[in-house]
């Protein structure tokens, strides 16, 4: 069952997180950190981020709610799990960056939060229609 929930997590993640970072928040990560980001997006970073990440939600989220046929597991544990991951990096970095904005951190953590259950009901109510 992971391969077939981790295939139907992916695009659902790679569809959401494009809107995000191109379009709803490109202009106010310039403006926060634009003095430390790259020019060139180090790909096989991302890749590896997004393979892992979405391992996580399916391990973690998803098949223990299609498991339990819950969609309330789903978004709650979806969101928690959005959280602690987003909170490892923002936090890890408002400890330890000068110059770290606060905002930042606070708009990442809800983001987490927002992205993880948004996959994760997505991909339970698609999986509940196609996996028998």
């Amino acid at each position: 069952m992971f391969i077939k929930l981790f295939l139907i997590a992916l695009p659902v993640f790679i569809a959401i997180d494009i809107v995000w970072l191109a379009f709803v928040a490109k202009k106010f990560y310039n403006r926060q950190i634009g003095y430390l980001m790259r020019p060139d997006v180090n790909w096989y970073a991302a890749v590896i981020f997004y393979l892992l990440f979405i391992s996580g939600l399916v391990v973690f989220v998803i098949t223990p709610a299609v498991e339990k046929h819950s969609l309330t597991h789903t978004l709650f544990y979806g969101a928690l799990f959005g959280l602690v991951t987003y909170a490892t990096y923002d936090l890890t970095n408002l400890a330890t960056l000068k110059e770290w904005p606060i905002l930042v951190t606070v708009v990442d953590l809800v983001w987490g939060m927002v992205l993880s259950a948004s996959i994760s009901v997505i991909t339970y109510l698609i999986a509940s229609k196609v996996i028998k």
